[in-house]
């Protein structure tokens, strides 16, 4: 069970590092490595389609992923996108428990949280 979180944690993380920087790429890798995140193809089926070796596939997907992971240790894009986005999702859990009496209170936290979004970004 903790082999198949960690799995779609990476297949996540290399999506939403595609989404990021995938533009970043060739155009011959950013097909590849679409192919393998996107749809989910195997790399034999890439290889066929590509006209390459599958050991190819597998080498130029793994530059991918390397040279993917370097931009956002560089840039750190997905890593602000993420904390922006669990601090939105606290404002909503915020608005959510709502209600007259605890209004100046909620003011203040969406006030502090929207603080740390523009800070981070």
């Amino acid at each position: 069970m903790i082999a198949q979180v960690m799995k779609v944690d990476k297949i996540l993380e290399q999506s939403l590092l595609f989404d990021f920087y995938g533009e970043l790429l060739t155009e011959h890798q950013k097909e590849i490595y679409e192919r393998f995140i996107a749809e989910d193809l195997s790399l034999g089926e890439i290889a066929e389609e590509a006209g390459i070796s599958r050991q190819g596939v597998h080498d130029l997907i793994k530059r991918c992923n390397q040279t993917l992971r370097g931009y956002e240790e560089k840039l750190h894009l997905l890593e602000k996108f993420l904390a922006v986005k669990d601090k939105v999702e606290r404002i909503e859990q915020l608005l959510d428990q709502y209600n007259e009496e605890g209004a100046e209170e909620l003011v203040r936290n969406i006030r502090k949280i929207s603080g740390e979004i523009i800070e981070e970004l």
